[in-house]
């Protein structure tokens, strides 16, 4: 991979969001996210945009509402599990597998204090 940088999705917003204005930023991932990203961007004065013309659309990520959310959350506090999402176990094994990379990435949190 090429990349002056990698990260999760938190990495991309925040990077953005401390961009100095007058920089200019590709970004790799799905379209909805980069739109976002790159007109909070703009209106800082920083030059975002997505790295593929072909536009990287993640159909299930644009149907998580805030509606939706709370629905699922008021049946798990009931008992009720509902949309139960099942993997095949080597899908599952390589999906870890690639967050436990790109968690890697990111550095250590700073130690908390201790207060007596």
């Amino acid at each position: 991979m090429l990349a002056d940088e990698v990260g999760s999705t938190e990495f991309i917003i925040e990077r953005l969001q401390q961009a100095k204005p007058g920089s200019s930023w590709t970004i790799g991932t799905e379209v909805h996210l980069v739109e976002r990203v790159c007109r909070e961007a703009e209106a800082r004065g920083v030059r975002a945009r997505i790295l593929s013309d072909c536009q990287c659309l993640c159909t299930t990520m644009v149907r998580i509402g805030q509606p939706h959310l709370l629905w699922v959350l008021d049946n798990l506090a009931e008992g009720r599990v509902v949309n139960r999402i099942q993997v095949h176990p080597e899908a599952a094994r390589l999906a870890r597998r690639s967050l436990d990379r790109m968690l890697a990435l990111r550095p250590p949190a700073p130690a908390a204090a201790v207060v007596d």
